[in-house]
């Protein structure tokens, strides 16, 4: 079972993977037609969990975790089954930056796993797939095992949940024969991130932290969060005092109680909160005004939950659907920081 501070980390609330919810494996989009190169297969991916053998382009993909389904669908290419979202999503689980590309590219929705502690394994196999991406994701080893006898199962680097959202545009790319047109998606995005970087000078060099308050337990985020290395990528730098409170007690993410809060020193706090209700509250609350951002006014609040998926984890849909709102909140704080 996913632990509370999980759902806080990464802002989703969702399983690894999502139900077919009745439909038959053949209305779900295949992958794309598009040939990949002659030369790309086989290819082999190493993950955590060891390596995975692809023999030829997968025309099947099922998705788990956050993001692979981004990534695929920036390539043009449909996944069969995607994760079932509950947070920054609409009732079937769709988030908005995945339903505007499935309609840029005319393309029916795939089937929508189930939203599940375990795989949905029985749902999986229905899709019939030729390939399973968990790239960002936190199956055990167990689980792993077992979606490997459907198909070939691609797992994360290193710890769970900690891939670099580049890291998962860049192993889709590869697993389906597309490892350039990867590139050209990251170097896309690159693009919109280094034009709002420079259009904002002032966020360049402003050290900051990623914080978020929630029922009691206030979390902090380390550099191993994506949501802070695409701060990073904006210009911002990563405040000392962060590392320098680390309680160690996970890779992305740690507990500071609210005794210490005024020792969390940055120019720019950034804040997360799902309502503004939410926001408010932590503002006015006696710990909060401890703390020199807060008395300085450099908070940026980051409210909603779409805009808080869109940027944790950022993906290669959400990053520049959400790039705007973000950036106008940092700059904001930013200017007040001087």
């Amino acid at each position: 079972m996913m632990k509370p501070f999980r759902l806080l980390v990464f802002a989703t609330g969702f399983a690894l993977a999502l139900s077919a919810c009745g439909a038959e494996p053949e209305t779900a989009a295949p992958a794309s037609a598009a040939p990949a190169t002659s030369s790309a297969f086989p290819v082999s991916i190493t993950h955590t969990f060891g390596t995975t053998e692809i023999a030829k382009q997968p025309e099947r993909v099922v998705t788990l975790g956050i993001g692979s389904e981004d990534a695929l669908l920036a390539l043009g290419v449909v996944p069969v089954a995607i994760p079932f979202a509950t947070y920054g999503a609409d009732e079937k689980g769709m988030r908005p930056w995945i339903k505007d590309k499935l309609q840029q590219l005319g393309a029916a929705t795939p089937t929508i796993l189930s939203n599940s502690e375990e795989p949905p394994y029985e749902e999986i196999v229905n899709a019939r797939p030729d390939l399973i991406l968990a790239t960002y994701s936190g199956i055990t080893k167990e689980q792993y095992d077992t979606l490997s006898k459907i198909a070939p199962t691609v797992g994360y680097p290193g710890e769970a949940w900690s891939t670099p959202w580049k890291d998962i545009v860049t192993t889709a790319g590869l697993a389906i024969g597309k490892k350039d047109d990867a590139q050209k998606v990251l170097d896309g995005i690159g693009t919109a991130v280094a034009e709002a970087a420079k259009a904002h000078p002032e966020l360049t060099g402003k050290s900051v932290a990623f914080v978020w308050d929630s029922s009691g337990t206030f979390y902090v985020y380390t550099k191993a969060d994506p949501r802070v290395e695409f701060g990073l990528d904006l210009g911002l730098t990563d405040a000392p005092a962060v590392s320098a409170l680390d309680s160690d007690e996970n890779l992305v993410t740690y507990t500071l109680s609210y005794e210490k809060l005024d020792s969390l020193e940055s120019d720019i706090l950034v804040n997360f909160a799902t309502t503004q209700d939410e926001a408010d509250t932590f503002l006015r609350a006696d710990y909060a005004q401890a703390m020199s951002q807060v008395k300085r006014g450099t908070v940026a609040s980051i409210v909603g939950a779409e805009l808080i998926s869109a940027v944790s984890p950022p993906t290669a849909l959400s990053l520049t659907w959400g790039l705007d709102a973000y950036v106008s909140a940092l700059s904001a704080a930013a200017k007040k920081a001087g």
